[in-house]
């Protein structure tokens, strides 16, 4: 496998399509390189999906969690069994005045720590299969469990009579077409979010994204850097590293976790390992302030 083939790429995911096909297409130019994605988005759905490639699949589950931002337009006056605009209305209902001041109360209500339920056309699981799988074949599915999550922010602006501009930051396991729902629910309405954009996951943004069509014409034509690759040691930017010589890295490498003995950063946890020429050899944690253990080896 190629060295460039190692690598994490930010797409810009279209909408109407899935995640798991954004990896399909990447796969088909990349092969044999395994891929995946951080972060599963609706197909209406658009913005960043991280792509990693080769031995950065190896980094899902260090890259994992964290906040995450959206913008969407909550439309009001239906509600969708998918709680999006691709479902069969279920409900609908009046459409109150959508002044400042009752916004502001609802961003008050829906910031912070609040329980909520998925939707059942979620990726969530039921004795091992996929809630959407089911109800698409119109199993009769009781509602999944609620959850706690945390709105970290929340700014709701009217867009028309009858729609809303959102923005929220949150944690990870949010599902924002639930909250679209509540809202309209708390306005005395019915909602489903119509348009949703992630502007930032797993510490990267949408200015770092490109489109799926150019990284795949990228991809193609063999010119890396309009695909924007990222290089693993790249990943994780505010992690501290280590960086070892060809002695250790070899050392390191065999398994001897000892050759991180005295080369643990100053109150790391988790950190990355690198050799001289910066490339990421592994993931280790902290043991003690002068002992690590490695969590994952990564191939040249």
């Amino acid at each position: 496998m190629a060295p460039r083939m190692n690598a994490i790429v930010i797409v810009d995911k279209p909408s109407g399509m899935t995640s798991a096909e954004v990896v399909r297409r990447v796969k088909r130019v990349v092969r044999p390189a395994r891929v995946g994605h951080l972060g599963t988005l609706d197909p209406f759905a658009t913005g960043v999906l991280p792509v990693l490639i080769g031995e950065a699949t190896k980094l899902a589950h260090f890259m994992e969690g964290g906040d995450k931002r959206y913008q969407g337009l909550i439309a009001l006056g239906t509600e969708t069994d998918t709680l999006d605009r691709e479902g069969e209305v279920v409900r609908t209902a009046e459409v109150p005045p959508l002044d400042r001041e009752r916004l502001a109360e609802i961003e008050r209500r829906f910031t912070g720590k609040i329980t909520q339920v998925p939707p059942v056309f979620s990726a969530i699981k039921r004795a091992g299969v996929p809630l959407y799988r089911l109800a698409r074949q119109g199993v009769e599915i009781e509602p999944p469990e609620p959850r706690e999550v945390e709105i970290r922010l929340l700014k709701l602006e009217a867009a028309a009579r009858d729609s809303i501009r959102l923005e929220a930051v949150c944690s990870p396991g949010t599902y924002i077409r639930s909250l679209a729902r509540d809202i309209g629910i708390a306005l005395g309405s019915a909602a489903h979010l119509a348009e949703l954009r992630r502007l930032w996951t797993a510490g990267y943004s949408i200015e770092d994204a490109s489109p799926l069509e150019a990284v795949l014409q990228a991809l193609e034509s063999g010119d890396w850097k309009y695909a924007r690759l990222l290089d693993l040691a790249e990943a994780m930017p505010g992690l501290p590293c280590a960086k070892l010589d060809p002695v250790l890295e070899k050392r390191l490498r065999n398994g001897d976790s000892s050759a991180l003995d005295l080369m643990v950063p100053a109150g790391a946890g988790i950190f990355k390992v690198l050799s001289l020429a910066g490339n990421l050899i592994a993931i280790a944690r902290a043991t003690s302030r002068t002992t690590a253990a490695i969590e994952r080896i990564f191939n040249s």
